[in-house]
């Protein structure tokens, strides 16, 4: 087991800041842990997506199933019934990254649907696989949170790992971990819609900085006693827009 854990969330096709946050990944040192939500919404998920493939499969990182690429899963399901709410939430962007700009206006959703599974088959393959939930030491890593209600932590449903807000941030952590998270930005969390940086309370940390809206990414670095690094970057390519 490596000494040193680092954790990145959300990066929601924000391929450039991916990258400068991997300047600082060493595979000797680091567990890598990516938390979820490499595509949708930026312009470049389909770049993330395979980097994140390549990452665990060239160097053992963790990549931890989010909400997002249920909706991608879940859309190559059920295109005709999933497309919408897809494109409300940034479906787009990814269709036309892993197609071509363009696409979702010259495709049904049936045709896009079948073109990315026939093109992209061993990453289909391997977001399903993607697991909900990675324990080292003291922490809990996931993507969205755990329900707090159950007296046991793994009991929480796939839904809630991947989904849950309101409950999770509220409620009170007895699971003996410290649960690491993102899925729900960190300036909601802080409750000013302005504040990138960090969330901390009752044992869970917040890591998501919307870098997506124009806010920040985290890169954060653990040891067993605790946080050893916060590497963080501005979205500088817009202002702030939260329009989710």
């Amino acid at each position: 087991m490596k000494k040193l854990i680092y954790v990145i969330s959300d990066i929601h096709g924000m391929y450039d800041l991916f990258k400068k946050l991997l300047l600082d990944y060493d595979p000797s040192l680091h567990q890598l842990v990516l938390i979820g939500d490499l595509n949708d919404r930026g312009p470049r998920s389909k770049e993330c997506l395979l980097l994140g493939k390549q990452l665990v499969e060239e160097t053992g990182a963790i990549y931890l199933r989010g909400n997002h690429e249920e909706y991608f899963l879940q859309f190559l399901n059920a295109p005709e019934d999933w497309y919408s709410a897809y494109v409300r939430n940034g479906g787009k962007e990814t269709m036309e990254s892993l197609l071509h700009p363009g696409a979702t206006e010259e495709y049904s959703p049936t045709e896009i649907a079948l073109m990315i599974r026939s093109r992209y088959r061993d990453l289909v393959a391997f977001l399903m696989e993607r697991p909900l939930s990675y324990e080292w030491q003291k922490y809990l890593f996931v993507h969205a949170g755990v329900d707090l209600t159950k007296k046991n932590w793994q009991d929480t449903s796939d839904h809630d790992f991947i989904w849950i807000r309101e409950p999770f941030h509220t409620g009170e952590n007895h699971t003996g971990k410290t649960i690491v998270f993102g899925h729900t930005i960190t300036p909601m969390l802080h409750g000013d819609m302005e504040t990138t940086d960090l969330w901390f309370h009752d044992n869970k940390i917040g890591i998501d900085g919307g870098a997506v809206f124009g806010g920040s990414v985290h890169g954060v670095i653990f040891d067993k006693d605790g946080i050893v690094q916060d590497i963080e970057y501005q979205n500088l390519t817009g202002p702030w827009h939260p329009d989710f």
